[in-house]
C-alpha cells in the first residue's frame, strides 16, 4: 500500500489575478447570471486528457451566478488576468520556507484543463513555487516534492443531468497546494501528516479560516491495484477511514475479478461474454407498469433500455466498501451520461415496483442465461444507450482502474472521472513569468517558524493549553488579542473554552474577531470582572453592542460595595451568589478583612 497527500489551503488575501476580495456572497442573491459550454483542447503534447474527454461526454450546460462585490471580468473570463497577487506569493514562499523547500528561480504558470464547469475558462492556473521540502513526523521524514500556487475553483450550487450551477464568488481565491510523496505509512500516519501541515499553515496566521477553506486529496494504491485520488476530504478524522475503505474496495474488486475470470476463462472470455451486451429497448414491457419511477420516466419522454451481463449474476450485489457494491461502481460510471442511476438484478427489484411478470419478460427479451445479470436505465434513448455503454465499459475492465473519486461523508468514495494525466497541462500565455528575487526571500526568512511559535506559546500558557492553541483555528485571533494587551491565559480560555461552551448552549457569537478585541480592551480598563465575560458574550450574541452589554455588568465599587456588604451581614458567600459577575473578589475580601480589624 502507498499513500500520498495533497493539501489545498485558501490564503487570507484578495484574489490571485485581480483585486476582488476573497469573500463569499452565498447568502445574497446573485447580481447577474452567465451561461457557458466548455470543451477540451489539445495539450502541448498534442493529446486530449482522458478526464477532460469524460467530462465533455456529459454534454452539460453551465450556469454561473456572479456577485458584484466578489467578481469582475477576470472571473468571467472576459478579461485577461492581472499581475499575480504579490501577497499570495509571499505567503506561499513563507510556508515553503517552513518546510525547507527551495524556491524556484522563476515561476511559470500553467493551464490545467478542467471542464467540469468549476472554471469559466475551462482551465485552472497553477504554478510551482518551491521544490524538495520535507516534513518531520513520528515515522520519519516525508518528502514534499513541490509546493504550488493556484486559483480556487467556483463553488457548485446545484447539479442535474443537463446542467450545473456555480457561484463565482470563490473563483480565483489564491490556494497553496502542498504535495507529499507516496511514503505515508498508514491511515494513522496520514492523519499525523495532515494535522502537522495544517498546524504549519494556521501558524502562519495568513491562511483563510472556516469550513471549506482547506481540502485534502488522498492518493491510495495497493499491490495489484491502482493509484486512486480521493478528492475533497475535509474532515481530518475521516482520513484513516478513507484509506481503510479504499484498500478494502480495491482488495474486494481484485477478489471479484479473480472469481469472474475463473467463470469466463480470462480476459478473452470476458470480452466474449460481454460482446453481446447491447442496449435493448424494453419500454413495451413496462407500458402498463405499476412502478412509479418507470411510469414517470416514460411519461416524461424517457425509454427503458437494458443490457444482459453474462456470468455476472451475484457479482453486482457484492459489497466492496460499506454500503457500496459493484453495482454502485457501474452506476457511478453510468452517471457520466447524465442519468440518475441504474436498476440491476442483484437488487430487490420489487422495491422499484417491478412485477415478477415484467422481470421474466425483460429477461426473455434480453436473452439472459441462468448466470447472467441485467442492468436497466430509464432515460431518453441516446442518453440511456450512452449510460449502458459506460456500464459495459466498466464491466469489461479486468483490472482496478486509476480514478479520481469523490470523498463521501461516511468515509467511502464515489467515481468521478478517470485519473488525469500529463495531457491536462499546457503553458499559460496571459501571465508572464515571475522572478523570485532575493528581496522576496529576505522578507520570508524573517517569518516566525512553527517551532518558534510553539516555544512562545509554552512561555505564555500551560503545556496543555499551549498545544491546544497551536492547533486551533483561533490562533491568529489569540495572537492579535495578546498583542493588544490581553492576558494570554484569559484570551486562550475564552477562545477555546468559553466560546465552545456557549456554542453547545446554542449561543453563537458572531464576528469574534470584532467582538473580542473590544471586550478585552474594556476589561483591561477595569469595567467588569472575568466572571462577567460569558454573560457579556451572551448579550452580544443577541446583537447588543459590546460596550452596551458591558454596562450591565459594570463593577460595583467603593461605598456602594460597602453598603451591600453591610446589608448582607458580611456574608461573602451570599454576596458572591448574587453579585458574582459585578464584584471584584479582591476588593470584597479587603472590605471583609478591614471589618475584622
Amino acid at each position: 500500500m502507498k499513500i500520498g497527500l495533497e493539501i489545498h489551503q485558501r490564503l487570507a488575501t484578495h484574489k490571485l489575478f485581480c483585486d476582488c476580495p476573497s469573500e463569499m456572497a452565498e447568502e445574497n442573491a446573485p447580481s447577474s447570471i452567465m451561461n457557458r459550454r466548455l470543451h477540451p483542447v489539445l495539450s502541448e503534447l498534442g493529446e486530449i486528457d482522458a478526464a477532460s474527454k469524460a467530462e465533455h461526454g456529459k454534454a452539460k450546460n453551465f450556469v454561473y451566478q456572479l456577485s458584484t462585490r466578489s467578481n469582475c471580468l477576470v472571473e468571467m473570463d472576459e478579461e485577461p488576468p492581472h499581475p499575480v497577487n504579490p501577497d499570495a506569493l509571499s505567503i506561499t514562499l513563507e510556508i515553503a520556507s517552513q518546510l525547507g523547500a527551495k524556491p524556484v528561480d522563476e515561476m511559470h504558470f500553467m493551464r490545467k484543463i478542467v471542464i467540469d464547469g468549476s472554471n469559466t475558462s475551462g482551465f485552472q492556473r497553477t504554478a510551482i513555487v518551491a521544490l524538495d521540502g520535507k516534513l518531520e513526523t513520528s515515522k520519519g521524514p516525508i518528502p514534499i516534492p513541490l509546493i504550488a500556487l493556484e486559483e480556487e475553483s467556483a463553488g457548485i450550487v446545484e447539479g442535474s443531468e443537463a446542467k450545473s450551477v456555480y457561484r463565482l464568488d470563490r473563483l480565483g481565491i489564491p490556494l497553496i497546494e502542498i504535495s507529499t510523496t507516496p511514503d505515508i505509512k498508514d491511515g494513522a500516519h496520514l492523519l499525523e501528516v495532515a494535522e502537522k501541515l495544517g498546524m504549519i499553515l494556521r501558524a502562519s496566521g495568513k491562511v483563510a479560516r472556516g469550513l471549506g477553506t482547506i481540502r485534502q486529496d488522498v492518493n491510495v494504491s495497493t499491490e495489484r491495484g491502482a493509484r486512486v485520488e480521493i478528492k475533497g476530504a475535509q474532515e481530518l478524522k475521516l482520513l484513516p477511514l478513507f484509506v481503510a475503505n479504499e484498500v478494502r474496495r480495491q482488495e474486494e474488486l481484485l477478489k471479484l475479478m479473480d472469481e469472474r475470470s475463473k467463470k469466463v476463462g480470462g480476459k478473452a472470455g470476458l470480452a466474449a461474454a460481454l460482446r453481446n451486451s447491447i442496449a435493448i429497448d424494453l419500454s413495451d414491457v413496462f407500458q402498463l407498469s405499476a412502478s412509479p419511477m418507470i411510469s414517470k420516466g416514460i411519461a416524461s419522454g424517457g425509454r427503458v433500455f437494458g443490457i444482459a451481463l453474462m456470468h455476472h449474476a451475484g457479482l453486482l450485489g457484492r459489497e466492496l466498501s460499506p454500503g457500496r457494491r459493484f453495482g454502485t461502481e457501474l452506476s457511478d460510471y453510468a452517471k457520466q451520461a447524465g442519468v440518475k442511476g441504474i436498476i440491476h438484478s442483484d437488487e430487490d427489484i420489487k422495491k422499484y415496483g417491478i412485477s415478477d411478470k415484467e422481470a421474466l419478460e425483460l429477461q426473455q427479451k434480453l436473452g439472459m442465461a441462468k448466470d447472467s445479470a441485467f442492468v436497466l436505465v430509464i432515460a431518453p434513448e441516446i442518453q440511456a444507450k450512452a449510460a449502458l455503454g459506460f456500464v459495459v465499459m466498466r464491466a469489461q475492465m479486468d483490472y482496478v482502474p486509476e480514478e479520481t473519486r469523490r470523498a463521501n461523508p461516511d468515509g467511502t468514495s464515489s467515481y468521478m472521472r478517470p485519473l488525469p494525466g500529463r495531457a491536462r497541462m499546457y503553458p499559460e500565455t496571459d501571465v508572464p513569468p515571475v522572478k523570485i528575487t532575493k528581496e522576496m526571500l529576505v522578507c520570508v526568512s524573517k517569518a516566525e517558524s512553527l517551532e518558534d511559535k510553539q516555544k512562545k506559546l509554552k512561555g505564555m500558557l500551560n503545556p496543555e493549553l499551549a498545544e491546544t492553541m497551536l492547533r486551533s483555528r483561533n490562533l491568529p485571533l489569540f495572537e492579535k488579542l495578546v498583542e493588544q494587551g490581553a492576558d494570554p491565559m484569559l484570551a486562550a480560555t475564552t477562545l477555546e473554552n468559553t466560546l465552545v461552551s456557549l456554542r453547545r448552549e446554542g449561543i453563537a457569537v458572531e464576528s469574534p474577531d470584532t467582538v473580542l478585541p473590544e471586550l478585552f480592551a474594556l476589561y483591561k480598563k477595569g469595567m467588569f470582572v472575568k466572571s462577567a465575560i460569558p454573560d457579556i458574550l451572551k448579550e452580544t450574541a443577541k446583537g447588543i453592542p459590546v460596550h452596551e452589554a458591558a454596562k450591565s455588568f459594570s463593577l460595583i465599587r467603593g461605598s456602594e460595595l460597602k453598603l451591600i456588604v453591610e446589608t448582607f451581614g458580611y456574608d461573602m458567600k451570599a454576596i458572591m451568589s448574587k453579585y458574582r459577575t459585578r464584584v471584584d473578589p479582591e476588593e470584597l475580601q479587603k472590605i471583609l478583612k478591614d471589618k475584622k480589624k
